[in-house]
Order: C-alpha cells, then structure tokens, then sequence
C-alpha cells in the first residue's frame, strides 16, 4: 500500500473532566472551533511492549524522556483497513509523533521481525526502535470515542475522549471495541495540543470551569488498575490458602 508520513511536534495538555464540566465545555467551544469533518470517533490503540513492560514502568515514574510504540484504528478494522503504526515521545513536555500507514500483515511483519516493503527514513525509524526493545508484545489495547475540535487559520486541536476503556485479552482492532472502564461514568480526558500558546479566551473558559492540567495516559491508567487487579487476587488467593491451613491443621475454632 502507499506510505502515508505523518510527523507531528507539539505540546499536548491533558485534563479529566467531571459530567459537569465535560458538558460545560462542549458548550463553551461552540462558536470558537468546529467538530472535525469525522464527527464521533472510535478509536482503538494496541501498544506494545517488552515481557516486563519497560517502557510503561518507565513512563509512570513521570521521567523527562519517554517513549512508547502503538498501533491503531479508526473503528473497527479489517484486514485491509488502513492502521497507524506509530512512535510516541516525550521530551521535557515537548511531544514528537512519527507514525506511518500499513495494513495489519505489513504492521506484523514489521513488529515481529523487524522488516518492512517501505521506505523511508520514519520506516527506518521504526525499524531501528523495534530493534531496541529485541521483543515486543502486544499488551494494552486502550479504546474511547473521541470528538475532535479544530480552528481555522491555527495550529490549536482539542480533543475530547469519552468512555476510555481497555482490555488486555483479544488485543487486536478487529474483534471489538469492547473494555474495561478507566473512568467513571460520563467522566472524559482533555487534550489541547498545539505548537505555541493556548489561546486567552481558552484559557479563561478553562478556568471558568474549573478544569485543571493533569499527567494522565491512558495505557499508564490500564496498567496501574492490572497491576492493582493482580496484586488483589494474589492477596485473596494467599487469603484463601491460609484459611485453608488452619482447617487442615486444627487451628480453626
């Protein structure tokens, strides 16, 4: 298939929003920006790591260099749907995205062992980062509906993400966009990205609603809420084998 370049440079703030506020601001930007020509998106992202997840302990110690390595869909895919295979960094707050447009074979082929039938020097990129990490797996596959904002004439995007969820089982973008919450019921994740500064009358509806920045990534969520998931059912199991000792062993009253 042809290759599809993107590389994109910018800073990208994040905020939860509450019920309240997420409709609050839907009302706010009426009239400043416009809902993209897509509308309500599905978007579903596989990202990969290594066995220990190194680059996810890496990421949640909130370290001034970071990076990560997804794949992902815009709805549902088939096997001849267009995916993005793409590299995400983050530099003291700067965020750099190389991603190229492959088709799931071409995506495998590339993942799996390291080679490509593209060209070009973000393929060699992708390349040479698959090769870093000697092995990567599929390990979160992180979905939500996303309403994108755009402004004539500006370098600002906003998106709205609805319903984030996860799963860790069926990781791949054509079974379902099924998942696990990772927020409350109607809450939402803000993100402002643009080049320069946010604009003043953003930032005056922003502190009318009292939306405040915060770090938050959605695989970095997932991965928190496993690893607390897992560290329960080990306590319950450890739980049970101790109940079970003291029956074996006449010490139960």
């Amino acid at each position: 298939m042809n290759t599809n370049i993107q590389v994109k440079k910018r800073y990208e703030l994040k905020y939860v929003l509450n019920n309240t506020q997420l409709e609050f601001l839907k009302a706010k930007l009426q009239g400043h920006m416009n809902v993209d020509q897509y509308g309500l998106t599905s978007i579903a992202s596989i990202y990969f790591d290594t066995p220990n997840n190194t680059m996810l302990n890496h990421s949640i110690e909130k370290p001034e260099f970071k990076e990560k390595i997804r794949l992902r869909s815009y709805g549902l895919a088939n096997k001849d749907s267009t995916l993005y295979l793409e590299i995400k960094r983050k530099v003291e707050g700067v965020v750099y995205k190389r991603r190229i447009a492959l088709t799931e074979e071409e995506a495998n082929l590339l993942i799996n062992k390291g080679k490509s039938t593209q060209k070009g020097q973000i393929n060699e990129e992708l390349k040479a980062f698959i090769a870093k990490y000697h092995r990567l797996e599929a390990q979160y596959l992180v979905i939500y509906d996303r309403l994108a904002y755009y402004q004539d004439n500006s370098d600002l995007r906003v998106t709205i993400d609805m319903n984030p969820r996860y799963r860790t089982n069926e990781l791949n973008l054509h079974t379902s966009m099924n998942g696990d919450k990772l927020l409350e019921e109607g809450s939402a994740i803000l993100e402002i990205k643009v080049q320069h500064a946010i604009p003043l009358w953003l930032v005056k509806i922003l502190n009318e609603g009292k939306i405040y920045q915060s770090s938050y990534s959605k695989v970095g969520a997932a991965y928190i809420l496993e690893k607390a998931h897992l560290r329960n059912k080990v306590t319950q199991q450890e739980s049970a084998y101790q109940e079970k000792g003291r029956y074996q062993y006449g010490l139960a009253i």
